[in-house]
């Protein structure tokens, strides 16, 4: 086993974990959970640290890639989607998990300039980055039959689906609609 294979498989997983983490922590954060238990301030600032984490692991698992000998990528195949023939779909919803992970990750530092409604709706593509990564890492995941692994993806899954619903259903929490007026 090369060091090469090591770093894309590590990188990968805690990239995972840390998009994970910070999707359930948002979805916390967002539905007021904790309540006045922190300030919200720093609680966002958590989330912001564990998307940044996501995003250098995530960088680091495409860098590697491009020097992996068993099975090589070029640059193309992980900054295009479709472009890689290994696993196609597999890499292109990965590709795309970056992309969405960078576009969201940016966000937070545009927030003011772009007004919070547009924040929020663009922030809820997360939604759409967390399915992408976890559906990638469980079909081209070369430790997706590992137990650890499948545990880890049906526990984030579970407790992404579980937050979201609490914060959707049971609080009650308003959602942009595209035409800006809040909905339930």
């Amino acid at each position: 086993m090369s060091t090469t294979w090591v770093i894309i498989r590590a990188s990968g997983i805690v990239a995972y974990v840390l998009l994970a983490l910070s999707a359930m922590w948002g979805l916390v954060v967002s539905s007021t959970l904790l309540g006045r238990a922190a300030s919200a301030k720093r609680l966002t600032h958590v989330h912001e640290s564990l998307s940044i984490g996501a995003l250098l692991a995530t960088l680091t698992h495409a860098v590697a890639l491009t020097f992996d000998e068993y099975v090589p990528f070029s640059v193309a195949d992980v900054v295009v989607p479709g472009a890689s023939d290994w696993h196609p779909g597999a890499s292109a919803l990965g590709v795309t998990a970056a992309w969405g992970l960078l576009v969201i990750t940016l966000s937070f530092y545009v927030r003011r300039h772009i007004g919070r409604r547009a924040w929020r709706l663009l922030h809820f593509g997360a939604f759409g980055v967390f399915v992408a990564a976890l559906v990638h890492g469980v079909t081209a995941g070369t430790d997706t039959s590992s137990p650890l692994m499948q545990w880890i993806y049906l526990a984030t899954g579970c407790a992404v689906a579980a937050l979201t619903i609490i914060r959707v259903a049971l609080l009650g929490v308003p959602l942009p609609s595209p035409a800006g007026k809040p909905s339930r």
